[in-house]
């Protein structure tokens, strides 16, 4: 049998942005999907860290081994794996989803970021959670607005589906 058999079933995130909040204490407070998301895979135990200092990322810990590994034998920049790798293990903590569905942020992780009890923007995003401060969503809010039509319409004559 291949790696295959082995393999947990595919499930999809849920789709959108989601508004959320870091409370007092640096905890997150799951909207449903997301905590209806991650108890569809099973996984509870969350690696929450960023790679760039700007956004946080909520991977499962089987997603973060796989990031992990993949950092470990990127060949083409060693030196940027390496500052990236640092950058995760520097900022990262393992959480666990507690039975309210908060998960914990770590205070090294909430300082770097300015999102000390502060609204926060979660954006599904292949196999994590992208959290985005207030500054960083409204930055790339504006971003997205510029020539978002001619934009539309430049991807639809590629071949994007309408």
């Amino acid at each position: 049998m291949g790696d295959a058999a082995h393999q947990p079933p595919k499930i999809d995130p849920p789709l959108g942005m989601y508004p959320g909040r870091l409370d007092d204490r640096g905890r997150l407070k799951l909207p449903t999907d997301l905590q209806e998301y991650f108890g569809a895979l099973g996984e509870t135990r969350l690696f929450v860290t960023s790679l760039d200092r700007r956004i946080a990322r909520i991977y499962t810990i089987p997603a973060w081994r796989e990031t992990e590994k993949w950092l470990a034998n990127f060949r083409e920049d060693p030196e940027a794996a390496r500052n990236i790798a640092f950058n995760a293990a520097d900022l990262g903590a393992a959480a666990e989803i507690d039975g309210q569905g908060r998960i914990l942020f770590s205070t090294d992780l909430r300082r770097e970021l300015g999102i000390e009890n502060q609204p926060v923007r979660l954006w599904p995003n292949g196999n994590k959670i992208d959290v985005l401060s207030d500054k960083i969503y409204q930055e790339g809010k504006g971003n997205a607005s510029v020539n978002a039509a001619q934009a539309v319409t430049a991807l639809e004559r590629a071949g994007m589906p309408r």
